[in-house]
């Protein structure tokens, strides 16, 4: 009988350092938009893998998963050369779908440069149709899910994109002090 180890996950999780890319700066002299996406993505990549949802799932199990909806946030430029961290925390899952948040730090100096909150779909890639994760993953990541639920629930979640009236701006700014 094969032994299990169990599943240990850090909260938040944080991958390996990344570093801009050359190619990935624009006529602005700051990273491209898409390219934030390239990050989130690898990040999302790292963390999950943890679960048992890397490139072997998908060679072995014939399943993976497909992000079904994005809301990303810029707050900070980034700059060529720059290193970063992404930090990624599960918010919730369900029987087939994972939601989540991850922020991009500078890896030296810690600030934020973007945030994004996505909700991700199981998928079978044989039939391409949204199925159950397998009892193994669904208890992985009901352990990283307690593990990440420690963590303060990011503020901007489930965030609504739009142009605020005037007397909305009021009420944001009197609540938080600031308002994009």
């Amino acid at each position: 009988m094969e032994k299990r180890t169990p599943v240990f996950f850090f909260a938040p999780f944080v991958s390996s350092t990344m570093r801009v890319e050359p190619a990935w700066i624009d006529y602005n002299g700051h990273m491209n938009m898409a390219y934030y996406h390239v990050l989130f993505d690898r990040a999302v990549e790292e963390g999950f893998s943890l679960v048992g949802l890397g490139h072997d799932y998908l060679e072995t199990r014939k399943a993976s998963f497909f992000a079904a909806e994005i809301h990303t946030v810029y707050k900070r430029e980034l700059r060529m050369q720059d290193r970063v961290r992404v930090t990624l925390q599960l918010v919730d899952f369900d029987e087939k779908r994972i939601h989540y948040y991850l922020e991009i730090r500078h890896a030296g100096e810690g600030w934020v440069a973007a945030s994004m909150e996505g909700l991700s779909l199981h998928v079978d890639m044989e039939t391409r149709k949204v199925t159950p994760f397998p009892d193994d993953i669904a208890a992985n990541l009901a352990v990283m899910k307690i593990t990440h639920a420690r963590l303060t629930r990011p503020q901007s979640l489930g965030r609504v994109i739009g142009i605020p009236h005037k007397a909305e701006v009021q009420d944001a700014l009197s609540a938080s002090g600031t308002r994009h």
